[in-house]
């Protein structure tokens, strides 16, 4: 006996398009985390923000929403317009790369598909726990680049866009140098001519 089963147009079009949908998705490798689109609106009065910066070792046990470090991120090193990074880069030469260590794993942020592609699966924050206070804050941003003046210009260009973020939403940040270089270096996996060049540790206050 043949069962003869009618389907629509119509279905078939929605089906079609759905398909046609899901394949113009990127795909993501296991570990890593779509970012949502970056808010480039609100926040308080640039002046007032200048005025509220400050470095605070007080966090709360609160993660961070994934759109305010999506917005963070676009602040520290974001595509702006024109291919042009949210930060003045000398020479043009962008040697600077801004990882996210969180409890769940390690994470270089990719700007140009707003992405944070994991590194480690693990809590790396041990290694930035010199001052026991960064096991408490949800996340601490991690600015590499080579060993050159550059370098060290540009990361003081996104760790003090990232205060002014955070002063403008009201969180709590401090820049820090004191933890175990070596360890995080060969945890991230950086290239041989990559350093640790500072940290920045972020989260709401208590």
């Amino acid at each position: 006996m043949s069962l003869n089963i009618f389907v629509s147009p119509r279905f078939l079009s929605i089906v079609t398009a759905g398909l046609i949908c899901c394949a113009a998705i990127p795909s993501l490798a296991k570990g890593d985390i779509s970012l949502p689109s970056p808010e480039t609106t609100g926040g308080i009065p640039l002046m007032e923000a200048i005025s509220a910066r400050a470095s605070n070792r007080s966090f709360a046990h609160k993660s961070l929403t994934p759109q305010v470090i999506s917005n963070m991120l676009y602040a520290a090193f974001g595509i702006s317009h024109e291919d042009k990074h949210t930060i003045p880069t000398a020479r043009n030469k962008k040697d600077l790369k801004v990882f996210v260590v969180k409890a769940d794993g390690a994470y270089l942020y990719k700007p140009q598909e707003n992405k944070l592609e994991q590194v480690s699966p693990d809590d790396l924050r041990p290694l930035l726990a010199k001052q026991s206070f960064v096991l408490e804050a949800p996340l601490t941003l991690v600015y590499v680049g080579s060993d050159s003046e550059t370098a060290a210009m540009h990361a003081g260009s996104a760790y003090q866009n990232v205060g002014l973020f955070a002063a403008s939403v009201g969180l709590n940040n401090v820049v820090r140098g004191s933890f175990d270089r070596k360890g995080l270096a060969k945890e991230l996996k950086l290239n041989r001519d990559e350093v640790v060049l500072i940290s920045q540790t972020v989260g709401w206050p208590k």
